[in-house]
């Protein structure tokens, strides 16, 4: 069973850097036909999907966030993180990391998420 577990701070200061790290369990990150996932969900909006880090370390960003966004993995650690430059209260959501089956075109795997607040 795949389990995935999203860790870092719970509060950023605004113009700083948001920095997620999520941790996968029972499976391999350098897998074929998965990607590994950041997924946002701000208080009372939908989800919106941020970037994903496949298993050779090509990286895919939304174009709303590009600019700002970087996805990067661990292979030793079996991690990948995100990090998201100068913040703002908009940013402020919870973060959910996830597997993205390519093969199944589907979210099969989901972190628990965690709440990211951006306040001073």
């Amino acid at each position: 069973q795949v389990q995935l577990q999203e860790s870092g701070p719970g509060l950023v200061k605004p113009s700083q850097t948001l920095s997620l790290t999520c941790t996968v369990s029972g499976g391999s990150i350098t897998t074929s036909y998965h990607y590994w996932t950041w997924i946002r969900q701000p208080p009372e909006k939908g989800l919106e999907w941020m970037g994903a880090i496949g298993n050779s370390g090509s990286s895919h960003y939304s174009p709303a966030l590009k600019s700002r966004t970087s996805i990067s993995s661990d292979t030793s650690k079996n991690q990948f993180t995100l990090q998201l430059t100068s913040v703002t209260p908009e940013d402020t959501a919870v973060y959910y990391c996830a597997r993205r089956d390519t093969g199944r075109y589907l979210y099969d795997y989901w972190g628990q998420g965690t709440q990211v607040t951006v306040s001073s």
